[in-house]
């Protein structure tokens, strides 16, 4: 029986971080058995059912894609499986003398990460020497004939790619191994902005009709249990906006654009130094602004307890970053979460002089002020949609009512 590494990945980078049996080990179904970690989160993935922990496929630091063999089960009864007899855990067929192999057979040989690696990176597969079993080329091989193709002109060939000269001796400084956690991050928002043409507009929003909402029902709210934050009424706002630019709430695809229905909202949740989780809030054009506070609190309750799970951050279709929570009046550009099309930005909320029109005489103002953006995936929408929802998204912001 195989154990798979689960499709729920939501197209992040897995990584098998511990195996929690050695392989002869009794297991029971529902088992924890391996510890995959994320840029986002560690789960446990369970035992498929009850039997002997056969063989592991996948060991500790592999690359664990959606629907790979982690590792195999046998029953109790049957024998280990030969180790000459255990296929890897993407098996291919490959003649062991290839004959100038046409390229769309060389290439049904290799796995799907395989696959999307040389179409990602443009390798030409047949520069590679391939140290899988038979010759195969693993996403290893690609991945080390990439970063030596990418050194060769500034590194001799004996030079190390990727590996930094440590600090000369006697400087004051602590060098910190980076984690998993922050490499894939770092990953992923490096592929964004490749992949991705940001572009960010930038308006300004009064919160006065949004704190005289809060102050009046805040405690009320709590009385049900919800924490009224200022996101809630964010989240509010931004799915009452799609109606005007619908393709804000959309995923891009190298063959099409999907544009959704169900408005469901990631928000940058900040776990102090160990990076951010984006927890998801599911169909808020559904929810009322009680029930988007509910969701709210229970979120990000979990995401500083640690307890998080990985459908609690699937199926995004758009995000949040109330970056303003720490300080910051405007950032750009906010990474875009691919592949979504935008993400919006909400600075600190402060008090500002604004000039406002009474009865057609000019007025210097004290205003409670935050710059709000909206980056956006420029393949997918332009200029005029962007600033037309963020248009819409700061009159629903200023003319909230008071008992709405």
């Amino acid at each position: 029986m195989d154990i798979l590494v689960p499709f729920e990945q939501e197209g992040t980078k897995a990584i098998v971080r511990a195996w929690l049996k050695k392989p002869g080990a009794p297991v029971s179904l529902n088992e924890p058995l391996v510890e995959l970690e994320t840029d986002k989160v560690t789960q446990e993935v369970p035992s498929p059912g009850d039997g002997i922990l056969d063989v592991i496929l996948l060991d500790t630091d592999a690359e664990a894609t959606p629907g790979a063999i982690l590792g195999r089960l046998r029953s109790a009864s049957a024998p280990a499986e030969p180790a000459s007899e255990i296929p890897d855990a993407a098996p291919v067929t490959t003649p062991a003398v290839p004959l100038a192999p046409a390229a769309n057979t060389v290439t049904a040989a290799l796995s799907p990460a395989v696959r999307r690696a040389v179409k990602q990176h443009d390798v030409d597969i047949a520069a590679i020497e391939g140290t899988g079993r038979g010759g195969r080329i693993t996403r290893a091989d690609v991945d080390r004939h990439v970063a030596e193709r990418a050194a060769a002109p500034v590194q001799a060939p004996t030079q190390a790619p990727a590996i930094a000269p440590p600090p000369p001796a006697g400087a004051r400084v602590r060098s910190v191994p980076h984690d998993r956690m922050r490499l894939a991050i770092a990953q992923n928002m490096l592929h964004s902005v490749t992949v991705a043409p940001h572009v960010t507009a930038v308006f300004e929003a009064d919160f006065s009709a949004i704190i005289t909402h809060r102050t009046r029902h805040k405690a009320a709210f709590a009385a049900s249990g919800a924490n009224l934050t200022f996101t809630a009424y964010i989240l509010a706002a931004s799915a009452e906006a799609m109606k005007v630019a619908p393709a804000i709430n959309s995923r891009w695809h190298d063959d099409r654009l999907d544009i959704y229905e169900d408005i469901n909202i990631g928000v940058g949740t900040a776990l102090e130094d160990k990076g951010l989780v984006v927890p998801v809030v599911g169909q808020v054009q559904e929810l009322s602004l009680l029930g988007i506070a509910n969701r709210l609190t229970d979120l990000t309750r979990r995401a500083r307890g640690g307890t998080l799970t990985p459908a609690d951050m699937r199926n995004g279709t758009f995000t949040v970053s109330n970056h303003g929570v720490s300080g910051s009046l405007f950032a750009s550009p906010i990474i875009i979460a691919q592949p979504q099309s935008a993400i919006l930005g909400v600075g600190k909320l402060e008090k500002r002089v604004v000039v406002r029109e009474v009865g057609g005489v000019d007025t210097i103002q004290i205003r409670p002020m935050s710059f709000v953006s909206l980056t956006i995936d420029h393949r997918v929408v332009d200029g005029h949609q962007t600033n037309l929802w963020l248009s819409r998204f700061v009159e629903i912001l200023e003319t909230w009512p008071i008992d709405g």
